[in-house]
């Protein structure tokens, strides 16, 4: 390789690598999962199998943060996440927190908190910008029940919350903001066996990719 420049070689090993980083499906799709626990050890795996099985070429993020409630998810977002999830480039981003809001420990979020919260994040995530320059399409999920019996930090007040003030919360900024609602706790309502505690069984994590795949796969055919 005598006469070779440094300075092309480097090019090339810095082009490879770069080549063999990016996963993103040339024609498909990029969908970004943000949540606490229930997405960080849940469905996402589940959905990328759901996409497959469709034919639809997707690569799927996990972003879910374990215990986070809305307020410690979007301090993590302002404290510099935010540009990490935004070089993603979704073309859909799923969101669902509010589990953790209703414990009754010190991370308790108020109704009124949760709601501004929330706004903030939708309003970061619509900042995001897609490969094609434009806006990626937001869906935010409501929250599973918290089965009758389950154990501190959560309880009856909690059980109380998701019915009475978190859904309706989720519910009524997916009207204002114009964002698909996606049914998780109308899913778990109607099978409870497939929430045993505060995180569904596979079967149940299962059942949510199924349900994010249908609400994903409607906005694609109304495009």
């Amino acid at each position: 390789m005598r006469g070779f420049r440094p300075v092309a070689i480097i090019f090339i090993v810095l082009a490879l690598s770069a080549c063999s980083r990016d996963k993103r499906p040339a024609g498909g799709i990029i969908v970004l999962c943000a949540g606490d626990s229930i997405t960080e050890l849940g469905y996402s795996r589940y959905l990328a199998r759901e996409f497959r099985n469709e034919g639809i070429r997707a690569l799927v993020l996990n972003y879910g943060r374990s215990g986070n409630t809305s307020a410690e998810y979007l301090r993590w977002l302002r404290n510099g996440a935010v540009r990490r999830l935004g070089s993603e480039r979704p073309d859909f981003i799923l969101v669902e927190l509010g589990t953790n809001d209703v414990r009754v420990d010190g991370d308790r979020v108020s109704r009124e908190a949760f709601a501004e919260n929330m706004r903030e994040i939708i309003s970061i995530f619509r900042g995001f910008r897609t490969r094609s320059g434009g806006r990626p399409e937001i869906l935010v999920a409501t929250i599973p029940p918290i089965p009758d019996g389950t154990s501190y930090p959560f309880g009856p007040e909690a059980i109380r919350r998701v019915d009475q003030e978190i859904n309706p919360e989720i519910r009524k900024l997916c009207l204002e903001r114009g964002i698909p609602a996606v049914d998780n706790y109308a899913l778990f309502c109607d099978s409870p066996g497939l929430l045993p505690g505060v995180h569904p069984s596979p079967e149940g994590y299962r059942a949510m990719a199924a349900n994010w795949a249908a609400a994903v796969r409607r906005l694609r055919e109304n495009r």
